[in-house]
């Protein structure tokens, strides 16, 4: 299938906890961003909960009308070298104005999404894909960003069920991981990959780098084996 090329990149404590209010007091916390930056990945790609804690307005979209969009469909508002991705199944998200240095947002939305929903999304000009008759087809969905979008690589940074999505989806390439120098310990904290069935079996990494930061910090890079 044409896909972009897409690594889940998260910080994690020691005990592998990616709570954000946790880790920013993690030492080696700018590394993340360092690293980021340096997987060459201009495109991001967020679950609906990370979204609705560090980028999305306060409240709830709240349709007048129950009337679903039905069917695949996109919308694109800008033509960009990476988006902002959310994915945001039923769409409820609310949105400001982009600046324009900012990178465009792109929400990924079922097909059970609301009309008005995604005429809101036009209204602010924000690009969109609904796919999936119940939940968001996330293989579709990269097939749409590969084509349509020119999207060739993309990091997935979480939270953890967006990311057990995509690997659940055979859609990861690499993960990336940069252990902070600490320890959450706290319980029923989120871990990189979390909420997938219990009799799901192991997925197979190959490590191909290990680089040690003077923060304590260690980041480390493995291939999804296939």
């Amino acid at each position: 299938m044409n896909k972009p090329y897409i690594v889940c990149h998260m910080m994690t404590s020691v005990d592998g906890r990616i709570d954000c209010a946790m880790t920013e007091h993690l030492p080696g916390v700018q590394e993340y961003y360092d690293t980021l930056d340096a997987l060459d990945a201009p495109t991001r790609i967020s679950g609906r909960v990370t979204a609705e804690l560090e980028m999305a307005l306060p409240g709830k979209f709240e349709a007048k009308t129950a009337e679903a969009l039905g069917k695949e469909a996109f919308s694109k508002a800008a033509d960009a070298e990476g988006y902002e991705i959310v994915v945001d199944t039923h769409g409820t998200l609310l949105w400001g104005e982009s600046a324009e240095d900012e990178r465009p947002l792109l929400i990924l939305t079922s097909e059970q999404v609301s009309k008005e929903y995604l005429a809101y999304l036009n209204g602010k000009h924000i690009s969109w894909i609904a796919c999936g008759k119940e939940h968001v087809d996330l293989k579709r969905a990269c097939e749409i960003l590969a084509a349509e979008f020119g999207v060739k690589r993309a990091a997935a940074v979480g939270g953890g069920h967006i990311n057990a999505g995509f690997l659940a989806a055979g859609l990861l390439d690499e993960v990336s991981i940069l252990i902070g120098a600490g320890i959450d310990g706290r319980g029923g904290m989120q871990s990189v990959f979390d909420g997938l069935p219990m009799e799901r079996g192991v997925t197979p990494l190959k490590l191909t780098s290990v680089q040690q930061y003077g923060s304590g910090a260690v980041w480390l890079r493995y291939n999804v084996e296939k």
